[in-house]
């Protein structure tokens, strides 16, 4: 697709045109077709990477740049690059059929990716294939949202297949060394936090070696520091507690 305009004698080409609808009128945006999909999963940070002009048009085919006063009224700022920005994160992109429905296939593996990656069957502590994954994703209708990153669909189809199969996301294994002072006393604030405890030992510290949702994992940084002033430790010991080999359905 190529298009020319004629206010400043630019031929874009591999445009992909970004649109929205604000107080009663349509503004686009012109993208490079690649980088659309990149900005709104975080992969691509650099907005001059993903748009062609940082120029708001009402209309990219034909060149008409959007007046001044119409994006004051609808966006509140005359502020090109901020406006894009609104637009490429919450605007439709104008693909035809079948690139769109390339576009929702592979958001649809790239999330099964993300959600084998990241759980286990609970019973079995072993890992579900891609495959296994894509099919339970089919049996629940799960519909894939081009709007939403990725990573956030990922987190929604975990919610929704538990209600149909064994899955959980892997646990964390983490060693906590408290001071003795505090120990004691922080380790029933963990406890909530806490799916298993593997090992303990109380000498001149207290060890703690256990499992954690991952999602915990942030709040229990904070607790360590804040509680301990820096003195306790919170070490990782492994990203995902998992068997070997893959879960299959019988």
């Amino acid at each position: 697709m190529s298009i020319f305009t004629p206010t400043n004698q630019i031929r874009l080409t591999n445009v992909a045109v970004v649109r929205t609808r604000r107080a009663g009128k349509r503004f686009e945006i012109a993208c490079y077709r690649n980088k659309v999909m990149g900005w709104r999963s975080g992969a691509e940070k650099d907005i001059d990477e993903v748009l062609q002009t940082n120029t708001v048009f009402v209309n990219v085919s034909k060149g008409q740049v959007a007046k001044k006063e119409d994006l004051l009224k609808a966006f509140g700022t005359d502020d090109q690059t901020e406006i894009c920005k609104m637009i490429l994160t919450n605007g439709e992109l104008q693909v035809s059929d079948k690139e769109r429905q390339t576009q929702l296939e592979q958001m649809f593996r790239d999330i099964a990716t993300i959600v084998a990656d990241k759980c286990v069957n609970p019973e079995t502590k072993r890992p579900y294939t891609v495959i296994l994954i894509e099919r339970a994703m089919k049996d629940i209708h799960y519909s894939v949202k081009p709007n939403k990153s990725t990573k956030q669909q990922a987190l929604e189809v975990i919610r929704q297949l538990k209600e149909n199969m064994q899955i959980e996301r892997a646990h964390m294994r983490l060693r906590f060394i408290l001071p003795p002072k505090e120990g004691k006393k922080l380790k029933e604030k963990l406890k909530p936090l806490i799916k298993v405890i593997e090992s303990e030992d109380f000498d001149e510290q207290l060890e703690i070696v256990c499992l954690i949702d991952p999602g915990c994992f942030r709040e229990i940084d904070e607790l360590i520091r804040c509680e301990t002033k820096g003195k306790g430790t919170l070490e990782v010991l492994s990203l995902k507690d998992v068997e070997e080999g893959d879960e299959k359905f019988e």
